[in-house]
């Protein structure tokens, strides 16, 4: 059972709903259906909502595996305190008027940080079962 894993992923499904609790907030006041209506702040939280989406399940599915096929708990909790924090900084330093900001870079690369070192660890792990 990938108890570590279960525990970022019940943190990151918390993330999520609150995360997208934005834009569904702001096209209801807005009464947009589909897509931002030029609004920049809708289109900011959808973006938002979007990056959070595209990086975290195959990261959280890469936890799970290795956690399953004998990953330290340790080294589980390190990848897992890094994404959280790199999803955070990536979500604040998300401005609709730069790209610049160090948090959102900060944020994206922790969040490939992450995804690869589990990456490699999973390769890692099917090696040494394999051979």
């Amino acid at each position: 059972m990938p108890t570590i894993t279960m525990l970022y992923a019940g943190i990151f499904g918390l993330m999520a709903v609150v995360i997208a609790a934005f834009p569904g907030i702001r096209r209801g006041k807005l009464n947009i259906s589909v897509g931002h209506g030029g609004d920049t702040q809708l289109e900011l939280g959808m973006r938002r909502h979007a990056n959070f989406v595209e990086a975290v399940p195959l990261a959280l599915i890469l936890l799970g595996l290795i956690e399953m096929n004998g990953a330290s708990p340790l080294g589980l909790h390190i990848l897992g305190s890094i994404l959280v924090v790199a999803r955070v900084a990536h979500g604040v330093g998300m401005k609709p008027d730069t790209a610049q900001n160090p948090l959102r870079g900060l944020g994206a690369g922790g969040s490939a940080l992450v995804t690869v070192a589990a990456s490699l660890w999973a390769i890692w792990l099917f090696v040494q079962h394999v051979v």
